[in-house]
């Protein structure tokens, strides 16, 4: 019998499939086994080649000058052409070696393990006061766990961090789902996407133009000041669009991938009630349990790199400037690296997952989201007494982020 067509695009990459029934994983499972590099054809002669296994995403990471993140970041449904996706912002994401280590270093300090794990205390703070007013005095309740902890919680710290005063925050978060959001209808501005991200640009580029002005006068304690005031290692000021971009890059990061993650994480924990009940018996294993949450969660999707010149791969014989499609959550479903893939372990050992990226790029935040993951995670194992969905959990129409918009809840939690 002739072997069936394998999965179409829109199956791999469409933000409709994304929305409506999470991530495509039975497409990427057949594209390891059958296609492991498989190319897709897209709108305006713009394809892609889909890599779905571990070892080729962390081979293709670990070689930045042979494989460049510039000029195409990720791959969009429409297939937006390739300089068209330069011209919005230009941070870590879209910069390559040399420059992208010196940019890189000018927030680095701000996200070593000991520079986070001072913020542990405020982070616990911020979580048990969200908590304190979702849980009432303990009596059965429902709510919006995206609305009431996983966004204020991350909006607060980032804001914190950034500098930026608590009457703007609504801000922070309208330009971020404008940005993270564009393909989903709920975010949209204007006629289609490209304008709501062009107006949550400029709204932003425009704020942190006039915040970053005020800090080289004053400067503070906080990112905002660090960034506006720091020099690359040829001595120079970050260039103004570079720096409107990094803080860009830090809102938007800041906020989407660990809310995402969090909300992720207690759904899986509600569909392995088993799962959970391990973790409230023994809130040791929480550390654990946030790399398996980043695993199976996988916030973001994909991310783009661009070979310098021809290469082969799994027998492919992929052209310089073709455009590799890197799927981290197919990577973290590996056969040949984890036992049992499809099945949540919050005792998961060892967990050489990929959810912050790997090599050069490695996620800068990747600190800080493990710090505020383990807080929440601890809360809930030794307070939540009871928790179930209490309506659709509402994922955001997206090629690039696994967004939650929303994830009603019936639960207990017990008071502080």
């Amino acid at each position: 019998m002739p072997t069936e067509p394998l999965p179409g695009t829109l199956d791999v990459i469409g933000p409709d499939t994304f929305a409506e029934h999470g991530y495509p994983h039975e497409a990427w499972k057949r594209l390891r086994r059958e296609a492991p590099v498989h190319w897709f054809d897209l709108p305006g002669g713009v394809g892609f080649w889909a890599v779905t296994k571990r070892e080729d995403i962390v081979w293709i990471s670990k070689q930045p000058t042979r494989f460049l993140n510039a000029p195409r970041l990720a791959i969009f449904e429409e297939g937006a052409p390739v300089e068209g996706e330069r011209t919005m912002a230009r941070h870590l994401l879209n910069m390559d070696p040399p420059e992208h280590a010196s940019f890189r270093k000018v927030a680095s300090g701000w996200f070593t393990p000991r520079a986070i794990q001072r913020r542990a205390e405020e982070v616990r703070r911020i979580t048990r006061d969200l908590l304190a007013e979702m849980a009432g005095d303990g009596e059965e309740r429902t709510g919006d766990f995206v609305h009431d902890l996983t966004a204020p919680l991350t909006l607060h710290v980032l804001a914190d961090m950034l500098g930026v005063p608590r009457s703007d925050w609504p801000l922070m978060f309208r330009w971020t789902n404008q940005i993270a959001g564009s393909a989903d209808p709920e975010y949209q501005v204007g006629e289609d996407q490209t304008a709501g991200v062009e107006d949550a640009r400029l709204g932003m580029f425009a704020y942190f133009n006039d915040l970053a002005a005020e800090r080289r006068q004053n400067p503070r304690d906080d990112m905002v000041s660090v960034l506006a005031n720091a020099a690359l290692d040829d001595g120079r000021p970050v260039p103004t669009f570079e720096l409107m971009s990094y803080y860009l890059l830090l809102v938007i990061a800041g906020n989407e991938t660990t809310r995402n993650a969090a909300s992720g994480g207690l759904l899986a924990l509600i569909e392995n009630p088993g799962e959970l009940q391990k973790l409230r018996a023994e809130p040791g294993l929480v550390p654990t349990a946030v790399e398996e949450i980043v695993r199976w969660t996988t916030p973001v999707i994909q991310f783009c790199r661009t070979p310098i010149e021809d290469v082969e791969l799994k027998g492919q014989k992929i052209r310089a400037r073709d455009s590799l499609c890197l799927l981290y959550p197919s990577a973290n479903r590996d056969e040949d690296v984890f036992d049992e893939p499809d099945v949540f372990r919050v005792d998961r050992k060892p967990n050489p997952h990929v959810g912050f990226g790997i090599g050069e790029h490695f996620c800068l935040g990747a600190n800080l989201a493990r710090l505020e993951l383990r807080v929440i995670f601890d809360e809930l194992a030794r307070r939540m007494d009871a928790v179930e969905l209490d309506g659709p959990f509402e994922r955001m129409r997206s090629s690039f982020l696994g967004g939650v918009k929303r994830m009603p809840l019936r639960y207990r939690i017990q008071p502080a």
